[in-house]
């Protein structure tokens, strides 16, 4: 056999180093997909949690007010109604909590009372947002 010495091609060397190269690049790429599916799959929670919080708010806002006084987490006469979670959240986890109102204002002359509501989203038992607001009302 005759080996031309003219002839050009690549290395073991090149090769591997090739090879490396792009296996890099694969690792940099699969990463960033992986972190950008995460921070999709975060911000869909978080939108999520933002819409059932600000739907319980909103059917506060339509509820007879029940003075601290008188409020009982236990009735439900003398509490807040809590919304209806859709399937799909809920099947995922997703649950909404009233916490019992606190007095900002006591009850002045005008029989006003301020009570401060905060209502949770939570997530398999973990909190993801927490909403506090103010209500007032005559007592």
């Amino acid at each position: 056999m005759r080996i031309n010495h003219r002839q050009k091609g690549f290395s073991l060397i090149e090769t591997l180093v090739g090879v490396a190269i792009l296996g890099v690049i694969g690792v940099v790429l699969i990463n960033g997909l992986f972190t950008s599916y995460k921070s999709l799959d975060t911000s869909q929670e978080r939108v999520f949690a933002e819409s059932l919080a600000k739907s319980q708010v909103e059917y506060i806002k339509n509820q007879d007010y029940i003075s601290v006084a008188s409020y009982d987490p236990n009735d439900p006469a003398k509490r807040y109604q809590i919304i209806d979670v859709p399937a799909n959240l809920a099947g995922a986890g997703s649950t909404v909590e009233i916490m019992s109102p606190e007095i900002v204002t006591p009850v002045g002359r005008a029989g006003v009372e301020l009570q401060s509501i905060t209502v949770q989203v939570k997530r398999h038992d973990r909190v993801k947002l927490t909403i506090t607001f103010y209500r007032a009302g005559f007592v």
